[in-house]
């Protein structure tokens, strides 16, 4: 069963910003919501998240379902090391024991091994938001939303905050829900892409790509004619 919006309607100060919108997301998939700045990405994050309530929307397949976030900042506990960040979220019927096995586990897949005991202002920007990945995937969740996390980081370091995303994915296939307005993001990370109109936003584009992420390349002649068509999506 996937999961659906439906019949969204979100106002802000008389400007609508999506108005009788539909949305469905397939479950154990990467889908990203791709479209430009303003157009109302965080806003249907926030309301999928149940943080921003519509002024009217049907929700299916949403009930009882836990979502944790990784957003833009990696808002870590500041008073916390990265394996104390970690294990926080954790479920409390965990042991102190699994905690920190499970803990230790995903601070080796995502490589910030001799990391584990630092704290976050000892951290580079790239290496927070490796542990806000690791934390993420540690919260017993349904969902994972994505708002904009790779924002501002060079390519490289986005490929590589990708493919550490991708071991932790592929070994738990959560529903993951991630927004940007970057197109090279949108093609690096996203099975299914879909791309937002200017306000109200409408569902303008959506594409499917079943290449891994680790296997994607940005100059193959594949991906340079979907990021033509991504582009000219975003213009129209």
């Amino acid at each position: 069963m996937g999961l659906e919006i439906k019949n969204l309607n979100k106002s802000y100060d008389g400007i609508n910003l999506f108005r009788d919108f539909n949305l469905s997301f397939p479950e154990e998939t990467i889908t990203c919501i791709l479209g430009p700045s303003g157009c109302g990405k965080t806003t249907l994050l926030n309301i999928i998240g149940k943080i921003t309530v519509p002024d009217s929307c049907e929700f299916q397949g949403f009930d009882n379902k836990l979502f944790s976030y990784i957003f833009q900042e990696a808002r870590l506990l500041p008073w916390k090391s990265v394996q104390g960040n970690i294990e926080f979220v954790m479920r409390s019927d965990l042991s102190a024991s699994e905690r920190h096995e499970q803990a230790s586990r995903f601070i080796k897949i995502v490589n910030l091994e001799g990391f584990a005991g630092y704290y976050p202002s000892r951290l580079s920007g790239g290496m927070r938001q490796r542990v806000s990945i690791a934390r993420a995937f540690a919260c017993h969740s349904d969902i994972i939303l994505m708002d904009e996390p790779l924002k501002g980081l060079d390519l490289a370091l986005k490929q590589n905050m990708i493919r550490w995303f991708s071991e932790i994915w592929k070994a738990d296939r959560r529903t993951v829900i991630f927004v940007t307005h970057d197109v090279d993001e949108a093609l690096l990370f996203g099975k299914e892409i879909v791309v937002l109109s200017k306000l109200p936003a409408q569902i303008v584009a959506h594409e499917k790509i079943e290449i891994p992420a680790e296997n994607r390349q940005l100059e193959d002649p594949f991906f340079k004619k979907l990021k033509q068509k991504l582009v000219k999506a975003l213009d129209a």
